[in-house]
């Protein structure tokens, strides 16, 4: 039975009727970029109205960092040089998971840590938002 069924599989994607005849053309979709202000696309500091946005990301950043350092010492308590090393680790740490979406009509900041966006829209990432 299966010689006889990858046969006819064969066959029949060799005889054009492959899924895109059996199911036509997926819906075109359209997902535009946000519109950023000057502010959002060249200033070096966070715009005021994704703040909010970037303290949840910066907390969920600290926490994911102290949790692998005290992951790697055990029952065994952190010293003071430890949390300072964890602090500046992520600090210094890339951003580049992070940038924009914009979501009925609404800016907000996107990445690990955030609550998710829309699965269908367009994040603008690089340029100033890491080092923000």
């Amino acid at each position: 039975m299966q010689p006889a069924l990858a046969a006819w599989l064969a066959l029949s994607l060799l005889a054009g009727t492959g899924a895109q005849e059996m199911c036509g053309d997926p819906p075109a979709r359209s997902v535009p970029a946000p519109q950023l202000s000057p502010e959002e696309r060249l200033s070096p500091h966070m715009p005021e109205s994704l703040r909010c946005d970037a303290c949840h990301a910066i907390a969920f950043q600290l926490e994911e960092q102290l949790r692998r350092a005290e992951g790697k010492v055990g029952r065994k308590a952190l010293s003071e040089s430890d949390y300072v090393e964890v602090l500046e680790r992520s600090c210094s740490q890339g951003w580049e998971s992070y940038g924009v979406q914009e979501l009925n009509g609404e800016k907000r900041l996107a990445g690990p840590g955030l609550p998710s966006q829309e699965p269908m829209t367009v994040m603008v990432t690089g340029g100033p938002w890491p080092g923000r």
